[in-house]
C-alpha cells in the first residue's frame, strides 16, 4: 500500500481548529435557542414591527380598529 491511501491523523493544530469551530457553532446555536425562548424580546420586536407598519400605512389598522368597535357595539346592543 502506498502512503496516499492511508489515512493520516489530524495534527494538533487541525484538532484545535475543529474544536474552535465547534465551539463557535455551539455558541451560535445556544444564542439562537435563547432568542427563541425570550418571549419579552420577541414581543418588543413585534411591537416595533407593528408600529413601523402603522407609521407606513395606518389605513389597515384604522379599518381593523373600526371593525372591532362595530362588533363590540353590536354585541352590547344585542345583550340589552
Amino acid at each position: 500500500m502506498s502512503e496516499e491511501t492511508k489515512e493520516t491523523k489530524p495534527s494538533s493544530e487541525e484538532i484545535e481548529e475543529r474544536i474552535e469551530r465547534t465551539r463557535e457553532d455551539l455558541g451560535e446555536t445556544v444564542e439562537a435557542l435563547a432568542a427563541k425562548t425570550d418571549v419579552k424580546a420577541q414581543a418588543q420586536r413585534k411591537a416595533v414591527e407593528i408600529k413601523q407598519q402603522i407609521e407606513e400605512d395606518p389605513r389597515p389598522w384604522v379599518a381593523g380598529a373600526a371593525l372591532v368597535a362595530v362588533v363590540l357595539i353590536v354585541r352590547r346592543r344585542r345583550r340589552r
